[in-house]
């Protein structure tokens, strides 16, 4: 298998060639004729041409196949294709189980106990409780930050701070990062920042041209496309530093690969690649979240029509926006692409001028709960499932499932209100979605608690909460003294 590395292509034709040129020298069963398509390699080991060949792969000198949980022929031309969709080297991704173990790795390759990261709060649940809990009792604090604010990253770090972590466009708040100026914050104290940007993909927004360092991202969504397979990916940019001395695990000898120093004992040809190689070789050689061979095809399937898809998500999202801002049941709205949200300056820049393919909104009711699951009991063409990013339309309410897991103060922070709900915008004819909607719609009850504006600022939300908790003994609030 020979591999595509024009970096200079277009980015349909990367989408179907990149990292990829059949071998028509190669001799398959009774001769020669190479396969179109990317072949399934799955297996579990690779034959070593002999003990010297093994030793060198073992020792970084040479790179090649050794056993599927590192490598695999397929795996490779997903993660090449992937990086050069990113902007980055064809060598540059490592992909893995899932978007949550990419996140996972990509923070303990850099950070160890006693170390901290800055992340945004405005996060994914999953994330925020990785983040949250699961990193803190392992030594790695992560503190939070308003990422509206990019000076609040570099304001809480210090001398032990490994990276600033945001995501590109967040979940769900849709709340869309600076990625240029957090990143010139991040390299002014010698760190890099880390991007989630699983909700723009790279069709939408490529960090690296806006300074980030490294992307991670689950192919379980809108790269793969149609809900049937799990996978995550990480890529470095490979222009970091990491012998700056700034980061220790780039700096000392490693004892679990040979005393290697990463940030500088590699040869000069494999450099670049430092935290790619270190993440293959150390949490993933050693934790194991590998992706699938047949994952990994499936996921490639899904990549061959990934701007076409994107295109017709963002139509069908914005329409959907459009006609949910002027429904007499809903009180606010938030999309990117709408001219009149928070986030749609940011989105002409970060989106190339599109807003995405969510659109979150919250219902005018008094019960904020039970009209979320009245209207997503009532979807007929929507699915009601745990996941974004499918062909198909999804929805869900937030508050009581993906970010159950975190108190009301946590949701309230992460842009998660009690009357959310979020829909994954899929490509069937818009006129069903929409009629879809409407019905839902028609069957939520009428008794309004507030009317806000349809757009709704950060200190409007504040308020509504207190004085929702001041009043939770009335069966109503008045919508004057909160909106006063």
């Amino acid at each position: 298998m020979s591999e595509n590395n024009e970096n200079q292509s277009g980015f349909d034709t990367i989408c179907l060639h990149g990292g990829y040129t059949p071998d028509t020298e190669q001799t398959y069963g009774i001769g020669q004729g190479a396969p179109r398509g990317v072949p399934i390699y799955r297996t579990t080991p690779f034959v070593f041409r002999d003990t010297d060949h093994a030793a060198k792969l073992f020792s970084l000198q040479e790179l090649g196949n050794i056993y599927t949980r590192l490598m695999n022929p397929t795996t490779h031309v997903l993660e090449s294709r992937y990086a050069q969709l990113e902007g980055g080297h064809p060598l540059s991704g490592l992909a893995v189980a899932s978007g949550t173990s990419a996140v996972f790795y990509s923070i303990i390759n850099l950070a160890r106990k006693g170390d901290n990261i800055v992340s945004s709060g405005a996060l994914y649940g999953g994330t925020y409780t990785q983040f949250n809990n699961i990193l803190p009792d392992m030594g790695i604090e992560v503190r939070f930050v308003d990422a509206e604010d990019p000076l609040s990253f570099a304001a809480a770090a210090d001398d032990k701070t490994r990276a600033f972590f945001c995501e590109s466009c967040s979940n769900p708040a849709l709340q869309i990062c600076d990625l240029e100026a957090i990143s010139a914050s991040a390299h002014e104290i010698g760190i890099p920042l880390i991007v989630d940007s699983t909700f723009s993909t790279p069709y939408l927004c490529r960090p690296f041209d806006f300074g980030a360092d490294i992307v991670v991202s689950s192919l379980t969504k809108w790269v793969s496309g149609h809900g049937t397979v799990l996978g995550g990916i990480i890529v470095d940019k490979g222009t970091f530093n990491w012998g700056g001395g700034n980061h220790p695990m780039y700096d000392e000898a490693d004892d679990s690969y040979g005393g290697l120093r990463w940030g500088h004992d590699l040869p000069e040809a494999l450099a670049p690649l430092a935290y790619k190689l270190r993440a293959l070789t150390v949490p993933l050689r050693n934790l194991g979240a590998c992706i699938s061979p047949d994952n990994s095809w499936a996921v490639m399937q899904g990549i061959e029509t990934l701007s076409l898809r994107m295109e017709r998500h963002c139509e069908n999202s914005l329409k959907v926006a459009e006609h949910l801002y002027n429904h007499s049941k809903v009180a606010w709205v938030r999309y990117p692409g709408l001219s009149t949200d928070p986030q749609y300056g940011k989105a002409q820049k970060y989106l190339k001028g599109k807003g995405g393919a969510m659109v979150v909104f919250g219902i005018r009711t008094a019960d904020p709960t039970s009209a979320g699951k009245q209207f997503i009991d009532s979807l007929k063409l929507f699915s009601h499932v745990a996941n974004v990013g499918d062909a198909r339309s999804l929805a869900i309410h937030p508050a009581t499932t993906t970010h159950s897991q975190m108190n009301s103060d946590a949701q309230i922070a992460a842009g998660v209100m009690p009357e959310m709900v979020r829909l994954s915008i899929g490509i069937e004819t818009c006129d069903d979605i929409i009629a879809d909607l409407d019905q839902a719609l028609a069957r939520v009850g009428t008794e309004e608690v507030y009317a806000p504006p349809k757009q709704v600022q950060k200190e409007e939300i504040k308020k509504f909460e207190q004085v929702q908790e001041e009043e939770k003994e009335k069966k109503l609030v008045d919508p004057n003294e909160l909106w006063a």
